[in-house]
């Protein structure tokens, strides 16, 4: 430990707030080294982010849980556990001081406290330089696509001061497991205060929802995460590519690649003024039908994937302002939709600057065609999100993405994103192609 650096009673005080004037009278180098020391306190013990760690560590609560285990391989597919018993009807417990609670999610103030709990705890950022922020408009749309039910929001609230400090959701998903299609559980948004980490809320939080889903008839779930739990369906990795490559080299953005200076990089990262795919356009309301049709086609093409409906496609597809954008490649005359692609909006708040406070990245969400090339499909949506005013283009290297990342200067950071199902194994065949898509 270095002399100079803080000590923990020094972070306990600047986590109750005493020290944050003084915190900010300091030079910005020294408020970015107590914040990173502050962050590391704050999140003590972390969980395996390897296979290999994972191999020695012990999962008290995953190793109570109808998953594989770490090593496990089956040559069918479906429930490790048949049927469910008798489904408890009254909430798990909660440790002391603390209540369960139902969030209104119609409720202007509701979404603001679930927005600040978020943005707040949900992602840690290892050198704490960004914070991403949630929108009421975000998560309106990430919450409540068509058949959501109310009662799959859980909180937790302290019980002498009504602030919301935990939260978990899931959806209802139609899971395509080679031919065998199952109504699933899509868990969303696990997230704990950072100060009552070590109060084991998460397992409580995540029993509490198994309970509500099987209430619904469901006993299986898929849920993604950056660590490592038994047993990972598959493991992808985060591409970033830059589109405003001097803001982010004067942030200090991890997705930039190593020793180039800003003018190259402004040259190398140039992008062309306009796209080049005839029949580029927006996505509209009369193009659902048509959009439905191409993700079903590229859906049949994965061994796990989602089975989405009409109505779903229309929810996450149909641009919505400041959350996700959809283009089509219309064929002229005929006007048939030949590809589509969509991306959705990622906020975040640039911590302690002197000049940049936000930072807006360009999420993939869905890519899929029959006649444009990936890569020139792909080299357009970025022109288009840099022409909407997105600083980075990011996406995971599942489906076919990984044949245009070179080519378009895409950068692999050292973040990963693992695939878990509830109560089903599959074969070694899935797991070893790691075949699916990322619409969950």
């Amino acid at each position: 430990k270095h002399p100079d650096s803080p000590s923990k009673d020094s972070l306990a005080l600047i986590h109750d707030g005493r020290l944050q004037p003084a915190l900010k009278s300091l030079p910005e180098t020294k408020q970015q080294e107590i914040q990173r020391a502050l962050h590391l306190f704050s999140v003590g013990p972390s969980l395996p982010k390897t296979l290999q760690q994972a191999r020695t560590h012990t999962y008290r609560f995953w190793d109570s849980q109808p998953v594989p285990k770490l090593g496990d391989s089956s040559v069918t597919h479906g429930p490790i556990v048949e049927g469910e018993a008798a489904v408890r009807k009254e909430p798990y417990s909660l440790p002391s001081g603390f209540v369960w609670d139902t969030p209104d999610l119609s409720s202007p103030t509701v979404m603001k406290e679930l927005c600040t709990l978020l943005s707040e705890n949900f992602e840690d950022e290892d050198d704490n330089t960004v914070r991403r922020d949630f929108s009421p408009e975000y998560l309106q749309w990430a919450l409540q696509p068509p058949n959501w039910l109310p009662q799959w929001n859980c909180g937790v609230r302290v019980h002498s001061n009504n602030k919301l400090v935990g939260f978990i959701a899931a959806l209802p998903a139609d899971v395509r497991v080679y031919e065998t299609q199952k109504r699933m559980a899509a868990v969303k948004f696990l997230c704990v205060h950072k100060k009552l980490r070590l109060k084991r809320m998460t397992p409580v939080l995540i029993r509490e929802l198994t309970r509500r889903v099987h209430q619904q008839g469901l006993s299986q779930a898929v849920y993604s995460a950056g660590i490592v739990l038994p047993t990972p369906i598959s493991s992808c990795r985060y591409w970033h590519r830059p589109l405003s490559p001097r803001k982010l080299t004067e942030v200090s953005y991890p997705g930039l690649r190593q020793n180039m200076n800003l003018p190259r990089a402004l040259k190398f990262y140039r992008l062309p003024e306009t796209t080049k795919t005839p029949g580029l356009r927006p996505l509209t309301d009369a193009d659902v039908v048509g959009v439905h049709s191409l993700l079903q086609a590229n859906q049949l093409r994965f061994h796990l994937s989602s089975a989405m409906s009409l109505q779903e496609a229309e929810h996450w597809l149909s641009p919505r302002e400041n959350v996700v954008d959809t283009y089509v490649v219309e064929v002229w005359p005929t006007g048939t939709l030949t590809d589509v692609v969509s991306f959705y909006s990622v906020s975040s708040s640039v911590l302690n600057h002197p000049v940049h406070t936000g930072l807006r990245a360009a999420r993939l969400l869905y890519a899929a065609g029959t006649a444009t090339d990936p890569a020139d499909l792909m080299e357009d949506t970025l022109v288009l999100a840099k022409s909407k005013g997105f600083d980075v283009f990011c996406a995971l290297d599942v489906m076919d993405n990984k044949s245009f990342f070179e080519n378009l200067k895409f950068n692999v950071i050292d973040k990963s994103v693992r695939y878990y199902l509830y109560n089903w194994i599959l074969c070694l065949l899935v797991l070893q192609q790691g075949v699916f898509h990322n619409l969950w």
